[in-house]
């Protein structure tokens, strides 16, 4: 297992979590786990292509004329 060290961490949310592990009758050390773990099962990270692609959507742009994707691949045409 990994060990996890938060430097600078506020008070306030060092409270707040503290309060939040109490009412899941949790260790603020588990509490923590569970939030990390929701957080990153709940949201699969999005592939390359998607993340450029919402980068750059509100920029616009034509769609590109790809074709079908049951053509066999052509090499490329260097003139």
């Amino acid at each position: 297992m990994a060990t996890l060290t938060i430097r600078g961490f506020d008070d306030e949310l060092h409270l707040r979590l503290r309060l939040q592990a109490a009412r899941h009758g949790r260790s603020m050390e588990a509490e923590v786990r569970a939030i990390l773990a929701d957080q990153l099962e709940s949201s699969p990270p999005a592939r390359l292509g998607s993340r450029i692609r919402a980068r750059f959507a509100q920029l616009g742009g034509a769609e590109l004329d790809l074709p079908a994707r049951d053509q066999a691949p052509r090499p490329a045409e260097f003139e």
